[in-house]
């Protein structure tokens, strides 16, 4: 495994890193979360992603006690991982139970530290752009999370540029703690964050990416070919929820046939379809890290095998995949429309 410093930071973190997303909890007990946690570790992944909202806290909580476990056995000390959180769902229901406000980033990180039973997180994100809450408040917020010691570095999550750039430039002017990396959806069929939008991110500030869905969901595998697989993640309605809601540009089977028509590629490159999505993604310099879920050890292997790949993904592989997805950049709003009725509801 190589690593790759996280944007403009001396932390280094792995190319592929392990994501708890739908997978904890929902897909997977203590028992089987553990070792596939050891088994990344010991394929080189240090990073490991979570959420306050990923299975309503109960992921931390799992993830927490995974990590203790390998404390215990001695397979890793604290100090070895890099573990994230991210705050702005909340976990219940409530007018100051979810967003970016002081109140909640305070509150919720120290329910997530709780939840981990952990003194620290490495990394802090803001899950979504509160548009309720402005910008500099979020800024002190974070910027006294991690004069606490709660976490090391704080960022943002499917934030626009524009946003970003405020946040950076407030944090300038008071002195005050930069954002430094996003984690937006990147993959071959999503792009116009990573390639467009942020552009002018990676020059100014160098801004690190920890990017997340790398195969849409699964679409990028070929196995919703001929259906959705049960116990797939496009089965789970709230995971197929979230997906659509960020791919609203391409139709579900418009995905399934592009799928289909870059598995030749991947055969001509000498991998499989989700080894080549992987690999392409990882190419990408910006990329400081790709995140990766997997309910098994041995689909974990299959996609870790991506960095074998890296150096085939050449100008000419690149030209035959845009022809077969010729994808437009589209505007991408500040916030999401269902995430400003999560705020306004109360009003």
């Amino acid at each position: 495994m190589k690593y790759r410093f996280l944007g403009d930071t001396g932390l280094l973190v792995s190319r592929l890193s392990f994501g708890s997303w739908v997978t904890f909890h929902d897909q997977m007990n203590f028992e089987k979360s553990y070792s596939i946690l050891k088994h990344a570790y010991e394929k080189g992944i240090n990073f490991f992603d979570n959420a306050e909202a990923y299975a309503d806290g109960e992921s931390e909580i799992m993830m927490g006690k995974a990590i203790a476990q390998g404390i215990k056995d001695g397979v890793w000390q604290r100090e070895d991982l890099v573990i994230s959180t991210k705050i702005f769902f909340g976990t219940r229901s409530g007018p100051n139970q979810c967003g970016c406000s002081r109140k909640h980033i305070i509150e919720g990180t120290k329910a997530s530290l709780k939840r981990f039973n952990m003194d620290y997180v490495d990394l802090i994100f803001c899950h979504r752009r509160d548009v309720k809450t402005p910008i500099e408040e979020t800024v002190r917020a974070m910027n006294f999370v991690i004069e606490q010691g709660w976490a090391f570095y704080w960022g943002t999550s499917e934030w626009n540029a524009h946003d970003i750039i405020e946040a950076c430039e407030i944090a300038d002017r008071l002195n005050l703690i930069r954002p430094v990396f996003d984690q937006p959806q990147y993959n071959i069929l999503e792009r116009s964050r990573v390639e467009y939008d942020y552009a002018p991110l990676y020059k100014k500030y160098k801004y690190g990416l920890t990017i997340w869905s790398p195969l849409a969901a699964g679409i990028l595998t070929g196995k919703y070919s001929k259906g959705i697989p049960k116990g797939s993640r496009l089965a789970m309605e709230e995971t197929k929820k979230v997906v659509q809601s960020n791919m609203t540009h391409i139709t579900h089977e418009d995905q399934i046939k592009m799928a289909d028509k870059l598995i030749p590629i991947a055969q001509e490159v000498g991998c499989s379809l989700a080894q080549l999505s992987i690999a392409w993604c990882i190419a990408n310099e910006h990329v400081s890290t790709c995140i990766l879920g997997a309910t098994s050890i041995e689909q974990l292997d299959e996609n870790l095998k991506s960095v074998e790949f890296v150096d085939k993904i050449t100008p000419e592989i690149r030209e035959k995949i845009d022809a077969v997805v010729q994808f437009k950049v589209r505007v991408l709003e500040s916030a999401e429309p269902r995430f400003v009725n999560m705020m306004t509801q109360y009003l």
